[in-house]
């Protein structure tokens, strides 16, 4: 409770004149403000013989009287006073009572004038004061908007973390959700947080993306959980994370089938697969996923497959493929191991023979087929004829492609003459 004053009026204008002028006569000095004139009499008054009696019991009924009329008198002139939330004494009962409602009144249109630092401190008086205030949602929303508007919207988040965490059934838990979502763009569009609340320097690309996500994870379905998400993926998208923006992308595709920018989400979805794709010598998973992309969006959205230009992209991503296995084949060619390299030769010419890369294979088959074991050399496929069929006249001659021959062991061996010994007589022995 604040500071309160009461303030009583004993006037004697409301009481009855009659009970005044016995007060008069019983209580000396009494002003009489309403003294009228005596009236005149007539007639004679004839007073009963028993009036004396009367006297003691009359004075009775008119002290009971005095009483509450002097009460009422005195009640209907006090006043209280209290301090208000801005400082100002406020009459208790004529609508302007320190109520919540008004506290929080008083904190917002001082903030519509421009006053943050004043919205300020009103709502951090009441947050302090009261810890689970029934307005609390609404004080904790108006201090992290005169947080803002002071240039300090950092500390102004966890304001509105305080609100969307303890309070999601308040009627500020949207609007804070709003204002995290404004501050998380600003982040995302390159605005720094300040070092020791002086300069802007520090990077605060990682906030920017926890809010966008906790948005969408607090409030899903909503517009705004949308916003959120499309801002993220774009976010991803520009910054080159093409990994993190085809996740985004795909997971806008799924929560918001019906949205008005879905067809912006599905472009950008095979766009961020093709550019995750960083060269022959990595991971295809990029371009695989394209792939599978463009011919369901070829099914589900023709018109949108052709403005986007499908087939040409999926002539792309055949060449790249291709150019991928030539590369791994070459691989295996510079360790000596030509036969693994003539298996991702016969997956270029038989999977991609409309590329660029099968007509190189063909012209390096001859080269790997020579370094080959003649029994695997034969199984291979026709190589000649197919650069015939694609090449014509300049198909190259596979020279040396013919299979190498080889010594067969003998079935039987020959064995030298034996060499007859000369005996030589023994001279012990006897003749």
């Amino acid at each position: 409770m604040g500071l309160k004053i009461t303030r009583v009026d004993m006037g004697m204008e409301n009481i009855p004149p009659r009970i005044l002028r016995v007060l008069q006569k019983r209580l000396p000095g009494v002003p009489n403000p309403t003294r009228r004139p005596r009236v005149p009499y007539h007639a004679p008054m004839r007073v009963p013989a028993s009036f004396p009696l009367l006297r003691p019991a009359l004075g009775l009924l008119l002290t009971l009287a005095v009483i509450p009329a002097m009460d009422g008198a005195a009640s209907a002139r006090q006043e209280t006073f209290e301090l208000g939330p801005d400082d100002r004494w406020e009459v208790e009962g004529d609508g302007r009572l320190d109520t919540a409602a008004n506290q929080v009144l008083q904190a917002r249109k001082a903030l519509a004038l421009g006053e943050p630092q004043r919205a300020r401190a009103l709502a951090s008086a009441y947050l302090d004061k009261f810890a689970g205030g029934e307005v609390r949602p609404e004080m904790l929303l108006v201090r992290g908007d005169a947080l803002v508007e002071m240039g300090d919207e950092y500390k102004a988040l966890f304001d509105y973390e305080a609100i969307t965490r303890k309070y999601s059934g308040s009627r500020a838990f949207v609007t804070a959700l709003e204002r995290e979502y404004q501050i998380a763009v600003a982040y995302a569009d390159g605005l720094k947080r300040k070092f020791l609340g002086t300069i802007r320097i520090l990077d605060a690309s990682d906030d920017a993306q926890e809010l966008l996500i906790r948005i969408q994870e607090r409030l899903p379905g909503s517009r705004l959980a949308e916003d959120a998400g499309m801002r993220l993926a774009d976010f991803y998208f520009d910054n080159s994370q093409m990994r993190l923006a085809a996740d985004a992308y795909d997971l806008f595709v799924q929560n918001y089938p019906r949205s008005e920018r879905i067809e912006k989400a599905r472009e950008r979805l095979i766009q961020a697969y093709l550019a995750s794709y960083h060269g022959p010598r990595y991971d295809d998973k990029g371009l695989r996923d394209a792939k599978r992309r463009l011919e369901l969006l070829r099914v589900t959205q023709p018109s949108l497959a052709q403005r986007i230009g499908s087939d040409a992209l999926l002539v792309r991503i055949d060449e790249s493929v291709a150019r991928k296995f030539l590369t791994t084949a070459k691989w295996y060619l510079s360790i000596d191991d030509p036969v693994s390299a003539e298996l991702y030769l016969r997956r270029v010419v038989e999977l991609h023979p409309a590329t660029v890369a099968a007509l190189d294979a063909l012209r390096l088959a001859p080269s790997v087929l020579a370094r080959m074991p003649a029994r695997i050399a034969a199984e291979a496929p026709d190589y000649r004829a197919m650069a015939e069929a694609l090449l014509g006249a300049e198909a190259p001659k596979q020279t040396g492609v013919e299979a190498r021959p080889e010594i067969p062991l003998p079935a039987t061996k020959s064995l030298a003459p034996e060499i007859p010994v000369e005996a030589t007589a023994n001279p012990e022995a006897g003749g």
